[in-house]
């Protein structure tokens, strides 16, 4: 009898099937990620959206705990300017062209009376805010806010106290603000050392009333006849003022998409009064609190929902109410901001969607403000630096200007709870305004996947070079600090011929592509 050892082994000739069928659809799983055709991105200049508004790349500014104070407003700095202003703040912000600032808030305002912040500094009170639970000083009020609305170019935006607040409080606001003289409160501003009335163009009609949390909430009907009153006295202080009236933030569980109606009962029966009315939407509150990685990229999509919906719904209004004033979306109040976002990697990426969303639905939404102004900086009592947020609104802020195209992007898509079929790219092109570039911008939302892709321009060949801007980092919470900047702008020019880009969009990645067109 042979050794054990030397005795051949038959496999049972089920398994000999299984190993037969494993290895037939390996090679087929090898030949279908072989053969996997790239992305397409097709660009056609005459598939125009709209013109994209600058107000788009706005910010919203709200005195909450060290928002306003020790970050903006700091006299005690060595680095503020003589109006208590971070000099190192200012001189970063200016770069972004941010061209209008929301203030003051947000659920403060509900709680705010004006007069509170004006007049000498040391006789100002300290009033115990509701809305967060501090002490609000007032020494950055109306006078100090419009200074800084000047040291970095942007156009004044005021939410009025529509939820405590009375109308005499409103039309004396808008007295103080912008009539010319000769008048109490206009006087009031005359002594306090500004002669020239403020001019301040955009003026909402209150914040979020539809919320529990809000001081002061209000059904949609007593809403309506509050803002309508509202609206009425601001233009007889000042005809040249621009209104935006209060859209539903309350998407709570449980209200059974009543934010919806809200919207709908305003739009119908303000319509013709306003310029705009407010959405506000963090998507944080998507998913729950799911925070991986394609759940926090998908959140965006919420976005582009929000703005259908409304969109929609203003094209109902006026089509019942046959108003010839447009209404337009401001959507005021967003973040990249929460689990997964803020200063990463993640967040920058955050912020890239949402200014894609903004830029695809140009037609309507004419103005977005990010929360916080002051969330765009890296804070430091030695200096305050470019921090992850930053680095993308940049990029926009000062690119992407121009007209919104209707771009065509085909690429693998995934699912989950909340949405179906998210593409792994997420892209806009712009045509700029001296229609000589085209800014194509691409979020890829893989954590470990590139994507080649092919770009084709529709409206014939180009021969040069295109100029690449990419940020990425080693990890999708990678953050950058005062002495390290893990996430800045990688620039580099790629050639090509003809009509078609062949490139890759790294993993985790944000790309803008600066393509010059004959």
């Amino acid at each position: 009898m042979k050794p054990e050892a030397t005795r051949p082994h038959f496999l049972p000739m089920k398994t000999l099937k299984l190993l037969l069928a494993g290895a037939v659809l390996c090679g087929l799983m090898t030949a279908t990620l072989r053969s996997q055709p790239p992305a397409v991105i097709r660009i056609d200049l005459e598939r125009r959206i709209s013109k994209i508004d600058p107000n788009i790349y706005g910010a919203f500014v709200e005195p909450i705990r060290t928002v306003v104070y020790g970050s903006i407003y700091d006299p005690k700095s060595p680095l503020a300017d003589e109006n208590g202003f971070r000099k190192d703040f200012v001189q970063l912000v200016k770069e972004l062209k941010i061209p209008v600032v929301r203030w003051p808030g947000g659920n403060f305002v509900s709680g705010y009376n004006w007069e509170d912040g004006i007049g000498p500094k040391d006789q100002r009170p300290a009033r115990l805010d509701l809305a967060w639970h501090q002490v609000e000083s007032n020494q950055m009020g109306t006078d100090e806010y419009v200074k800084l609305c000047r040291l970095i170019g942007a156009e004044n935006f005021i939410c009025i106290n529509a939820g405590l607040g009375t109308l005499d409080q409103a039309r004396h606001w808008v007295e103080y603000c912008n009539y010319p003289g000769g008048t109490y409160y206009s006087d009031l501003r005359r002594k306090y050392g500004n002669a020239k009335p403020f001019k301040v163009k955009y003026w909402a009609l209150g914040n979020e009333i539809d919320g529990p949390w809000q001081m002061g909430q209000k059904s949609a009907e007593d809403y309506c006849k509050f803002a309508l009153e509202a609206a009425k006295l601001i233009q007889w202080v000042d005809k040249d003022t621009t209104l935006i009236a209060c859209g539903a933030s309350n998407y709570g569980r449980g209200t059974n998409n009543a934010w919806i109606d809200w919207n709908d009962y305003v739009l119908e029966h303000m319509i013709g009064k306003i310029d705009y009315l407010s959405v506000h939407r963090y998507v944080r509150e998507v998913l729950g609190g799911e925070t991986s990685f394609p759940a926090v990229m998908s959140r965006a999509l919420d976005i582009d929902e929000k703005i259908e919906i409304v969109k929609a719904l203003i094209k109902k209004a006026t089509a019942k109410s046959a108003s010839t004033r447009p209404v337009y979306i401001s959507f005021d109040e967003w973040s990249a901001g929460g689990p997964g976002g803020g200063n990463t990697l993640t967040g920058a990426l955050m912020v890239a969607q949402h200014l894609n969303s903004f830029i695809r639905h140009a037609d309507i939404v004419k103005m977005a403000n990010i929360t916080m102004l002051s969330s765009l900086v890296g804070n430091s009592p030695a200096g305050d630096f470019k921090n992850a947020l930053y680095q993308a609104f940049y990029l926009y802020s000062n690119n992407s200007r121009g007209t919104a195209l209707d771009v065509y992007a085909d690429c693998e898509r995934y699912s989950n709870a909340a949405f179906k079929a998210i593409p792994y790219l997420d892209v806009t092109a712009v045509l700029s305004d001296s229609a000589k570039t085209v800014v194509l911008n691409v979020v890829n939302r893989h954590e470990t996947n590139a994507f080649t892709t092919d770009v084709f321009l529709q409206n014939g060949a180009c021969v040069g070079s295109a100029t690449v801007k990419e940020i990425n980092a080693e990890a999708i919470n990678s953050s950058n600090t005062r002495t390290r900047q893990a996430i800045g702008v990688i620039a580099k020019e790629i050639q090509f011929q003809g009509d078609t880009i062949h490139y890759s969009f790294p993993a985790h990645s944000f790309t803008q592509m600066l393509i010059p067109i004959q």
